[in-house]
């Protein structure tokens, strides 16, 4: 079969696509990892560069939520910029979102074999305790080979049992830091660490502009809200149900980002002194949690956090496969476009994709020595990065789509809330872009970042014909004629 005889089945709920955005999301896996990535740049200022990110997803899942509310689509960005702002940009919307996905991939794994290794340490079987060994990149692999076993089977199994893991590890989470803070407020925190609101102001020394190059890991923490509308074609109530899950899925992120991170830092202590042993951490609620609470308390976070950094794995194969499935089968590329008659999913996309993943993660290990966690931050910085030129031209699309199209669909006031999340996204790439960095892993992020981009436009520009029957399946897509 070829370009939109080739459907996916209708199957998940609205608890079920939730679970692909939370799992992509990975709340308790983010917050155990990510706030360490900008800690070295903003210093105790983490949870003000995360409550902007915050305000800046909020903005952008505007866009998000109206676009979704008329059309769905299993290439998100690629059908929705496709439809609102024409093929060849939703073709560079879409492989944006593949890239980000995958790079994303590659994350989850660096991280499933950080928190793994940092387990096995906390329970003595090994003694990698700075995570500098082939430990990391092992139990990673084999947390991949797990996850393209669950990817092409049954996505509704999947989903369900991770949503249930995740939502245990986030409880447990909220009630360590709840211990916390009530420690800090009370004076009886174990090193003399105190609750303070200098958190959310910016160090003295450090340029206000500064603050947004943490922003990248706070869209990088919140990075998933978006999933979700990857599963459009196989939800029961895709128009209904997948605009309330971004907005559910944003809101608790928001709150819950901005939280975490605060106790995080004052748990540590907001000082030199207890930033080190920040951004040293195997394990950042997990340590919180030994010191605070118990050496189970920490155990068991981080068997979650790891179970969570596998379930976000998962969510991001799933979202790269849907995604490179929707571009293969509009482009007439069958490799990609394959459908399990037994499972009803992608499973070659979804091959194809590991084995990026794969092949990735142990050339950076091989040409750079690199430890798990550089692997980790240079995917992550890369593949926000791209996001945020996905992001943008979706919130572009939604403008034009809702504003300028002829016909009245929302109050013409709400145009200022994309407008502020475009400006958001616009000065937070600018800020980590320019000026190019001329040596250091940062050129490299810019030129991989750049050259992913790139490689989309010279190919819409090159092959004209693939793109105009790309642009006439988009528009003869059923998931993508509007609702009256």
């Amino acid at each position: 079969m070829h370009g939109n005889d080739q459907k996916l089945s209708k199957s998940l709920n609205i608890w079920e696509v939730i679970g692909i955005s939370v799992a992509l999301m990975a709340p308790s896996m983010a917050a155990n990892i990510n706030p360490q990535g900008p800690a070295s740049v903003v210093g105790t200022a983490v949870p003000l560069a995360f409550f902007i990110a915050a305000i800046g997803v909020a903005l952008v899942s505007y866009g998000f939520i109206r676009l979704t509310q008329s059309f769905n689509h299993a290439g998100s960005v690629y059908g929705l910029v496709g439809k609102t702002l024409g093929p060849r940009t939703g073709v560079v919307a879409g492989w944006g979102l593949l890239g980000t996905y995958t790079f994303y991939s590659v994350v989850s794994t660096m991280a499933t074999g950080v928190f793994g290794t940092a387990l096995l340490n906390q329970l003595g079987v090994v003694s990698d305790t700075a995570g500098e060994g082939i430990t990391p990149f092992l139990i990673g692999g084999i947390g991949l080979v797990l996850t393209v076993a669950l990817a092409v089977s049954s996505v509704k199994r999947g989903t369900r049992l991770l949503l249930m893991i995740e939502g245990t590890t986030v409880v447990l989470i909220l009630l360590t830091t709840l211990v916390v803070l009530y420690k800090l407020l009370t004076g009886t925190a174990p090193a003399g660490q105190t609750f303070t609101m200098s958190v959310f102001s910016i160090p003295s020394g450090t340029g206000a502009s500064t603050i947004f190059l943490g922003v990248v890991f706070g869209f990088l923490s919140f990075a998933g809200f978006e999933a979700a509308a990857t599963m459009g074609e196989e939800a029961n109530a895709p128009r209904r149900d997948i605009p309330k899950a971004i907005l559910g899925v944003v809101i608790f992120g928001g709150i819950y980002f901005t939280f975490v991170t605060a106790i995080e830092v004052m748990g540590f202590g907001a000082n030199d002194e207890g930033m080190k042993g920040f951004i040293g951490s195997g394990s950042l609620l997990g340590d919180l949690g030994k010191l605070y609470i118990g050496s189970w308390v920490g155990v068991l976070i981080t068997l979650g956090v790891t179970i969570s950094a596998l379930g976000c794995l998962l969510a991001c194969v799933v979202g790269a496969a849907r995604l490179l499935f929707a571009l293969g089968r509009d482009a007439e590329i069958g490799t990609f476009s394959k459908i399990s008659p037994k499972s009803n999913v992608p499973t070659t996309a979804v091959y194809w994709v590991a084995g990026a993943v794969a092949l990735f993660s142990v050339f950076w290990k091989i040409a750079f020595s690199a430890k798990a966690f550089d692997v980790f931050v240079g995917s992550g910085v890369i593949g926000t990065l791209i996001l945020l030129v996905a992001y943008g031209l979706a919130t572009i699309g939604a403008i034009r789509f809702l504003f300028f199209s002829g016909k009245k669909r929302v109050a013409q006031w709400e145009i200022i809330i994309p407008i502020l999340g475009l400006a958001i996204l616009a000065y937070t790439l600018f800020r980590n872009v320019w000026p190019l960095p001329t040596s250091g892993a940062g050129q490299a992020y810019d030129i991989i970042t750049i050259a992913w981009i790139l490689l989309a436009v010279i190919g819409v520009l090159v092959a004209p014909k693939t793109a105009k029957r790309m642009g006439e399946r988009l528009n003869a897509d059923e998931n993508l004629v509007e609702t009256s």
